[in-house]
């Protein structure tokens, strides 16, 4: 059986699909492709509080084509979630009616909590020690959704409006900076020894770049080696000799600032990279719904 979520972010559109296997009654969730089409929503909503014409129509020509490639995959249950641009978008129903109308899918936008409680979930799957505390930090294009986990609870959670798009268009407030500098100062009692989880695209491109290998952690001074490294090459430098995609190599200097700046006020000198996210978690969460309860559930589309 597979799963697919669909994950509308401020700077790309994500389409996941897994294949749940049951051997004797033990489910393994295996990965079957990834699709990511760079349309920064972001750029639009966070300069002019809208999504654009020309932005609406690359994505219902992106959700058109997630629609064939889950029908070529069988994809059996699919869920499509939005985050923070489509959040704060003046026509966000336009765009949702567009999508149905044209495309046969249904948008969910997600809040905050729900968007860091979704990415929490995947942390039952990185077989992680129970006698650690963790800071879950999830940087994307509009949001940064941080997590506190200690015992293998979630403690707590805050979504807040700082983003790598979000930063690019000039449009985060100082005092954003100082909520997330507030927020940490009181969930994490002083002296406690935290070591972060890091997720998104931006991270994961820092882990690569450093030459790591799963199951090794990267460092707050490597991450400030990466960006002072990337700081010497001009944008047009990063793409062409260094290779980045052009949506990858613009954001990943803010996103690094976010991250130095959230490691250093929590104290955590080392941050895990498991590469999953928001996608991740949106099918675990259908999964785990499936699962308690087959029979409720139907199709979201017939094959």
């Amino acid at each position: 059986m597979k799963f697919a979520a669909i994950d509308i972010g401020s700077n790309a559109i994500r389409l996941l699909i897994e294949e749940v296997h049951n051997d004797e009654g033990k489910y393994h969730i295996e990965k079957v492709s990834l699709t990511r089409v760079p349309v920064r929503l972001g750029e639009d909503v966070f300069t002019k509080g809208k999504v654009s014409k020309e932005r609406i129509r690359q994505l219902v020509k992106t959700m058109r084509a997630f629609w064939y490639l889950m029908e070529v995959h069988n994809v059996v249950y699919f869920r499509a979630c939005a985050t923070s641009a489509m959040r704060e978008a003046k026509n966000k129903k336009e765009v949702l009616s567009r999508v149905k109308k044209e495309a046969n899918i249904d948008i969910e936008i997600l809040s905050g909590d729900e968007e860091a409680e979704l990415i929490f979930s995947n942390y039952f799957a990185q077989n992680l020690r129970r006698e650690q505390s963790y800071l879950y930090i999830d940087v994307g294009g509009g949001s940064t959704e941080l997590t506190l986990i200690r015992n293998g609870e979630r403690i707590i959670g805050k979504s807040f409006d700082l983003g790598t798009v979000r930063i690019l268009a000039g449009a985060v407030k100082p005092s954003e900076w100082k909520k997330v500098h507030i927020w940490l100062d009181k969930a994490i009692p002083e002296g406690e020894n935290l070591v972060g989880i890091g997720t998104g695209g931006n991270v994961n491109t820092m882990f690569k770049l450093q030459g790591k290998k799963m199951q090794e952690t990267i460092s707050r001074k490597e991450i400030e080696e990466q960006h002072n490294y990337l700081s010497s090459f001009s944008l047009e430098q990063r793409i062409v000799k260094l290779r980045m995609k052009p949506d990858r190599a613009d954001v990943i200097l803010p996103a690094a600032r976010i991250y130095l700046t959230i490691m250093a006020d929590a104290g955590i000198s080392d941050m895990i990279v498991p590469k999953i996210g928001l996608s991740d978690g949106i099918i675990l969460d259908m999964f785990n719904s499936w699962k308690e309860s087959p029979a409720r559930w139907k199709r979201d589309f017939i094959l």
